[in-house]
């Protein structure tokens, strides 16, 4: 017998636990990307300033507890709001997000080795970034893969809707890539490191030749479709990422080939570093230029804040330790002001990012879920029995 539909008595109603975190998304993992890669990037700039490190250990030690925070907090997500889980999944405009859980996970590994020992300890930050790591490298792989996938088999996606978010479980292996030279010397000799520095080259293959394949897609619809939506407008700065992601990447591979591979090949590596890593800068900030005026002419037809204010912070981030590590293997002092300028725009979109986002998780307007239309109808509930 099926009953007409009925509202659900206060009584009656499926209690719901955890309900600050309903609406939690994957793209929050954003706030911890954006805050390690500043403790990462400050602490291989090429002019000493007194106290910088320390406060770059800080900021990584911020972007741990945060990782830890939203480690807790998704759980709970998943465990009490399967459904709001599965949604995001289904969701073409969302389940790009579920690369950040990676670069998340990355990049605070790669900021324990970089400055966090100075605070843990060597062997400790070693430790944490092997854990961190291998969980985010296999997460990113499972992402580039299952993410593309269901865009193309559950998604229903116009030739319209391309966006950068897009690259987002794309890049997640060239984090891995640019991360994973770090743990190479720790490694016992020959084969070991072998194996982890030339994956790690393949990871770079991976996520290169998807992000070219895709790239296109994102620049014809921008230049054919128009500018993007306001509140979507900083995720142009995504594109960064994985220019200066993978220009830190060669860069790395050039440090630690040496002694690990044969001699040819680690000169080899040396001479990809320069010849890859200029030209791909170069567009970099071709593209860093076209997406501040995007920007810049959002905010001035209405932008607020959304949480898309992050793209500032990761992606500049890859540009910093890019341009710092062409300055190591170039010796031009021109990429050392480059590395300083690229700084300044980093510390300081972070900093409008963090307190906007504070702002709105202490208010609750960051946490609460979207508004129904006004004049719409509350949702029923049918049943059978």
């Amino acid at each position: 017998m099926v009953t007409a539909a009925q509202p659900l008595s206060p009584a009656s109603a499926p209690v719901r636990r955890a309900p600050a975190v309903r609406h939690l998304g994957p793209n929050w993992y954003a706030c911890v990307m954006g805050t390690a890669v500043v403790g990462t990037a400050g602490a291989g700039l090429p002019w000493h300033v007194p106290g910088l490190r320390t406060v770059c250990a800080a900021v990584w030690a911020l972007s741990l507890a945060l990782l830890t925070a939203l480690l807790v907090a998704r759980s709970l997500h998943w465990r009490h709001h399967r459904d709001q889980a599965r949604a995001h999944l289904l969701d073409p405009a969302a389940a790009p997000f579920y690369g950040c859980l990676s670069m998340a996970l990355l990049a605070v590994g790669g900021g324990a080795v970089t400055v966090g020992r100075d605070w843990t300890g060597e062997r400790a930050a070693v430790a944490l970034d092997a854990v961190l790591f291998t969980a985010g490298t296999a997460i990113g792989l499972a992402a580039a893969v299952a993410v593309p996938y269901l865009m193309a088999v559950r998604h229903r996606i116009e030739p319209g809707q391309a966006s950068p978010v897009w690259l987002l479980p794309l890049v997640a292996p060239m984090v891995s890539a640019a991360v994973g030279p770090l743990l190479v010397p720790h490694l016992p000799p020959g084969q070991p490191r072998e194996t982890l520095l030339l994956a790690c080259v393949a990871m770079f293959g991976l996520s290169l030749l998807a992000t070219l394949v895709t790239l296109p897609v994102i620049f014809a619809r921008l230049l054919t479709g128009g500018p993007l939506p306001l509140a979507l407008t900083p995720s142009l700065f995504l594109v960064l990422g994985p220019l200066g992601q993978s220009t830190t990447a060669v860069g790395k591979f050039a440090d630690v080939a040496p002694g690990v591979l044969p001699g040819p090949y680690a000169e080899g590596f040396a001479v990809f570093a320069f010849l890859y890593g200029v030209p791909v800068m170069g567009f970099a900030l071709m593209w860093l230029c076209l997406a501040a005026a995007h920007v810049v002419r959002a905010r001035r037809r209405g932008m607020r804040f959304s949480m898309t204010w992050w793209s500032f912070t990761f992606p500049v981030g890859t540009c910093v330790t890019g341009a710092e590590a062409l300055a190591r293997h170039t010796g031009l002092a021109a990429y050392d002001v480059l590395t300083v300028a690229l700084f300044t725009l980093l510390v300081t979109a972070w900093a409008v990012a963090a307190v906007h986002t504070a702002r709105g998780v202490v208010s609750g307007a960051l946490l609460a879920g979207p508004r129904p239309a006004a004049g719409a109808p509350r949702p029923v509930t049918a049943r059978t029995r």
